[in-house]
């Protein structure tokens, strides 16, 4: 991903803890100096409104207007008016008037309350929280990563765990206030697992909702899918895919899914290099190469066109027999563009018949994908009702 104009490191609530990072995250993170959460949120510029003027042609002169307001940070407009060459320009964003103002404190001091009450393992949530802020658009735009140790995942022969949060973040540009899903990340690769549960959004526009309650839904989500992610894995771990048996290579199964080819690439090489054969590759392990792309050598920004591919890469984890039904069907368009004579044509039928074979092998342990997604979903449903 493109790289933040800045970043902040944090562990632990408030000033109140006594929390250090893990020793996996702190590794990656050694030149950083930490900070409480209260205060890395405090830090982040807010938005205030003020009257927006248009310059008429003719005069010369300005006329204010009702109609629009624009949002500037206030500690920057301050600094703009006492000096002649001002830092950072304090203007984030011109809205219409049904634009609502959602600043950071708003939506990240009740998630304090509430990290402060809910436990794990009798421990507050405060106390083991840790994790990064990143700012963009001289920090118009933030996005964070809220990991809690111990809420984990741990698999058979890595002494790292993969350890659960939320990713979350907002702007304001008027695309979103606030959003949040489920995260996850892999202290053995530092792989990033993201929209582990669906996305939460809150616009812009109508009423601010209760935060507080928000947030107890969402960590309740989250600690749901700790529970099954274990599961997911070491089910997908038994899905092999014989890529000598299979008309494509790995690199071209992430292209046939819809990977660019430079993602496709990377995600081949890790996922070759991590397969006890580079010709038979679980399921888990085509994911964790997906993710490895996606995590260190994408090359947009955060937001949409990165959550397209994070949507690929979690159905090779989630949704095994729908990933090779897209392969399929994206192999077979290649073979219709291509077709050139019955000879061609012919090869393309064997080709899609070895496809065929690997999805009827599927059948019977997508059943229990199928049963373990629908259990979790209704999960859900009760957390957040």
């Amino acid at each position: 991903m493109k790289d933040p104009e800045s970043r902040t490191i944090f562990a632990g609530v408030d000033g109140r803890t006594d929390t250090e990072l893990p020793e996996w995250y702190r590794e990656r993170h050694r030149d950083a100096d930490t900070v409480t959460f209260a205060e890395a949120v405090r830090d982040l510029p807010q938005a205030v409104e003020t009257t927006v003027a248009y310059q008429n042609p003719y005069t010369d002169e300005w006329v204010e207007t009702e109609r629009f307001n624009a949002l500037v940070e206030p500690s920057r407009a301050r600094s703009q008016g006492r000096e002649a060459e001002a830092g950072t320009d304090p203007l984030f964003h011109i809205p219409t008037d049904s634009y609502s103002i959602i600043n950071p404190v708003d939506v990240y001091g009740p998630l304090e309350e509430v990290l402060r009450e809910e436990t794990i393992d009798g421990t507050p949530l405060g106390e083991v929280m840790f994790g990064e802020i990143r700012r963009y658009r001289g920090g118009g735009e933030v996005h964070m990563d809220i990991m809690f140790d111990g809420l984990e995942v741990r698999l058979p022969g890595r002494s790292d765990p993969i350890t659960m949060g939320v990713t979350s973040g907002y702007d304001f540009f008027g695309e979103h206030a606030v959003y949040v899903e489920g995260f996850a990340q892999d202290g053995y690769c530092s792989n990033t697992m993201r929209s582990l549960t669906d996305k939460e959004v809150i616009k812009h526009v109508g009423d601010v909702r209760n935060f507080r309650s928000w947030w107890e839904e969402l960590l309740a989500q989250v600690e749901l899918v700790a529970d099954d992610l274990f599961e997911f894995i070491r089910d997908a771990q038994d899905i092999d895919l014989d890529f000598s048996e299979l008309p494509f290579t790995v690199t071209e199964f992430y292209t046939l899914l819809g990977f660019p080819d430079y993602l496709a690439e990377r995600a081949a090489g890790d996922a070759e290099a991590n397969a006890a054969s580079p010709f038979e590759i679980d399921m888990w392990t085509l994911h964790s190469g997906a993710t490895y792309a996606l995590t260190h050598f994408f090359q947009g920004k955060e937001g949409a066109s990165l959550d397209q591919y994070v949507r690929i890469a979690n159905d090779i984890l989630f949704n095994p027999e729908g990933t090779i039904e897209r392969v399929e069907q994206a192999y077979k368009q290649e073979l219709e563009a291509d077709d050139d004579g019955s000879q061609a044509s012919l090869a393309g039928e064997r080709a899609l018949a070895s496809i065929e074979r690997v999805s009827d092998d599927l059948q019977e342990k997508v059943d229990q994908f199928e049963k373990r997604e629908d259990a979790l979903r209704e999960r859900f449903q009760e957390a957040m009702s």
